[in-house]
């Protein structure tokens, strides 16, 4: 059945209609015309111009060439064709004022917050300036401290410290990037007390310790720091001030002392060549293994003795943003919007993240510009956005998703992003129940250092993946490798957590996205939010030659015109049937492994196991208890997967069966009830604290960030020891999939009508 299900996919994204009609008859004959012609019109040498003039100078919010690359950006749009304007929102943005970082005592020292030029780069021929050493939405403040080391900075850090009789409160911590999303560590920092944060970047992560620095290499140089936003993004995302309504002129606006995802203590960004002296300072216990990293020093906690002086100063003012929005109207279905967007902010020059995607995404616009002058319209509206404000915390896309909320939720069918871009292997994660989609695509697709398809090449990097990582959930990495393995079953794609435009779109208003881009060969990484992510370092160490630029164009145009130009619903729900009953299997071994983790944390703690293991010499202390793990009642969410599973197969088998030969009037009925089926997922109660978050299937982790929780309502809860959310969400989660099973249930007696 998978392949039946599969050819009749292919028959509608290929411009066979459900009526049995070939693509519109003034453009070419058929979809594999009209991608060939597509493919054609993007050129490698026109994405390396737009990325050279685009990246020229930095651009981050409020800069001049931010917004001169937004104005460029409308030009190109409008001389393609396209119907464009921009959307100009006013967000609270913090630019910095003044920053210090200083170690106190009979050898001082002083950060350098600024990174020195490199000759031949971009770095040393841009005449505006760029931002020092800085975290977007960080608390000001002017703090003095003992320095203490806590490895990444995340809870299981501060675990180990309170092993260690190590306390951060009052303290400053030092923390490298890496583990987790950095916006993590200096709230996590607060919450255990710490009074300022200083995060840096460990050599052994992004440095010599992998490869050669860069302009040598791509990896990052002893003074290249990482600048970033550390927004609580896991509360919500966007202007700060204005949850759930777009951040216009007029808007009324929280207080920035009332604003929940503003930091309340200051924090910086520093080189590992600055970190190696603040390091090397400290006394006290020596780091655990895992802890170290790759400085010549000897990596020790710290007692708290060392002093270190921080302040930040910012100006905390509304700043203009520039969303830039071109309108390709459909000829068949207007009122059905296929959205695409990338950003084309950056922290200083962004030549691979994000302009890397935005060069591709100007690609696109131009070719179905050109195909519309040779007679082609698209069957439902595209709308291109060139976001701004993303880096600091998604703001652009945010705030004109808010603003434009309730038509959105009502004709938006598909949502597609992109963000930096590199050589190698494509990744797609998104709305599991567009796999089928994704495969329809990738497999017609040539990967140009193999000569196989994109697809082929992705499964066998999938299978790989499995056997040699060492990841911690490599359970799921084994699962995902076993479908990808499967010829008859489509290729899994990834959950979405947070870090990039979709999340609005996704875990808000609840339409299905996409996030796609190529990489694990390209390696922008070591210069990742530096000065130095320029063209040089991205045309010479990440696409050389702008392939797999000009191949995210094509693939994501691809999208685009199959989504656009398809009557039949391009969702399949048998995959994302099983990756539910996948998720539910997880979820229940987390259930298991935590009671028993608990029950054996509770002899140790009784038999004193931990005070007796430890040295007597060196500080130690005892970890707080565990709470025990009820028993869960999983019925309703068994029973929910069940009845999804068989709600998938029928409707999958349904459409297969008579998706090609619907009427007119069942084609419509047909399309009312599936284009905005992954809405049923939401619930308008939200997240337990969060609620902004309404997604019960797709989150970001309130202790990952960035990384995705599936299922969040009940997986949170367990892995949190919150056990009346996990059986409040048990049941709330059941809900919306069995709202998914009833919407597939009448839009399968639709395609079995007689």
């Amino acid at each position: 059945m998978r392949r039946i299900a599969f050819l009749t996919a292919v028959m509608s994204v290929c411009g066979v209609t459900a009526l049995g009609a070939q693509a519109d008859e003034t453009g070419p004959a058929d979809q594999t015309a009209l991608t060939k012609t597509f493919d054609g019109a993007i050129q490698p040498n026109e994405l390396r111009d737009w990325l050279k003039q685009l990246a020229s100078q930095p651009n981050h919010v409020g800069s001049p060439h931010d917004k001169a690359n937004a104005e460029w950006i409308l030009a190109q749009f409008k001389a393609w064709g396209w119907d464009a304007h921009i959307e100009q929102f006013e967000v609270l943005y913090p630019t910095p004022v003044h920053e210090s970082l200083e170690l106190v005592g009979a050898k001082p020292f002083k950060a350098t917050l600024q990174e020195p030029p490199i000759k031949g780069d971009s770095s040393a021929t841009a005449t505006q300036p760029a931002l020092p050493a800085y975290l977007a939405y960080q608390g000001d403040g002017d703090v003095k401290g003992g320095l203490v080391y806590v490895n990444y900075g995340m809870k299981e850090d501060y675990d180990t410290l309170e092993r260690l009789g190590v306390s951060v409160k009052g303290k400053i911590v030092i923390v490298r990037y890496g583990s987790g999303w950095r916006g993590l560590k200096p709230k996590l920092a607060y919450e255990h007390g710490a009074i300022g944060c200083i995060i840096y970047s460990d050599p052994h992560d992004d440095g010599y310790a992998l490869d050669a620095v860069y302009p040598k290499g791509p990896q990052r140089p002893p003074r290249g720091f990482q600048r970033g936003s550390v927004q609580d993004m896991t509360l919500y995302p966007g202007d700060p001030l204005t949850p759930d309504t777009g951040a216009t002129k007029d808007a009324k606006r929280l207080k920035i002392a009332d604003a929940p995802t503003i930091l309340k203590i200051p924090a910086i960004p520093i080189s590992y060549a600055d970190a190696k002296v603040f390091l090397s300072a400290l006394d006290g216990q020596v780091a655990p293994e895992s802890w170290r990293g790759s400085l010549p020093i000897t990596y020790r906690v710290g007692s708290g003795k060392v002093l270190v002086h921080l302040a930040v100063k910012s100006d905390w003012s509304l700043k203009p943003i520039y969303d830039v929005i071109a309108v390709m109207k459909g000829a068949a279905y207007p009122d059905q919007w296929i959205i695409r967007g990338n950003h084309h902010d950056g922290w200083v020059f962004g030549g691979s993240d994000p302009l890397s995607g935005q060069v591709a995404l100007l690609a696109e616009a131009k070719a179905i510009g050109a195909l519309v002058r040779q007679g082609w319209r698209p069957k439902r509206t595209i709308v291109y956005g060139s976001w701004d404000g993303e880096e600091p915390g998604l703001l652009g896309s945010t705030e004109w998703a808010e603003t434009h909320a309730d038509e959105l939720k009502h004709k938006g069918v598909l949502y597609i992003n992109s963000d930096n871009n590199a050589r190698g292997f494509l990744e797609v994660g998104g709305s599991q129940d567009l796999e089928h989609f994704v495969d329809a695509v990738a497999a017609k697709l040539t990967d140009p250092e193999t000569g196989v398809s994109v697809d082929l090449r992705r499964r066998a990097k999938l299978r790989i993946d499995a056997v040699l990582s060492g990841a911690k959930d490599k359970d799921h990495q084994k699962a995902v490798a076993k479908m990808a393995a499967n010829p008859d079953r489509d290729t899994p794609i990834e959950a979405l957590g947070s870090g990039s435009d979709y999340a609005m779109f996704l875990q808000h208003l609840g339409l299905p996205a996409l996030d796609v881009r190529y990489g694990d060969e390209g390696d922008s990484g070591g210069v990742y939010h530096s000065r130095y992510d320029t063209f040089e370092h991205h045309s010479r160490f990440v696409d050389p030659g702008f392939v797999y630029d000009t191949l995210l164009a094509r693939t994501i145009g691809h999208m685009v015109l199959a989504a656009a130009d398809a009557d039949v619903p391009v969702e399949r729900a048998a995959d994302f049937a099983e990756e539910m009953a996948q998720d539910v299997s997880e979820i229940k071994k987390i259930a298991t492994d935590k009671r028993e983790a608990a029950e054996v944390q509770a002899g140790l703690l009784r038999d004193r196991a931990f005070a007796l293991a430890a040295d007597p010499t060196k500080a130690h202390g005892t970890p707080d208890a565990l709470l025990a793990v009820p028993q869960f009642d999983f019925a309703p969410l068994d029973a929910a997967v069940t009845r999804l599973k068989t709600s998938a197969q029928a409707y999958d088998d349904a459409l297969a069966a008579h998706g090609a030969t619907l009427s007119g009037e069942r084609l419509a009925r047909l399309q009312a009830l599936m284009l905005n089926i992954d809405q049923t997922l939401m619930s308008d109660t939200g997240l337990p604290g969060r609620p902004w978050y309404r997604n019960l299937v797709y989150a970001p982790g309130t202790l990952t960030g960035y990384g995705a929780k599936t299922l969040p309502g009940v997986r949170e809860a367990i892995e949190q020891q919150r056990w009346a959310d996990a059986n409040t969400y048990i049941g709330l989660t059941a809900g919306v999939l069995n709202a998914f099973s009833d919407r597939l249930d009448q839009a399968t007696a639709v395609l079995d009508a007689p």
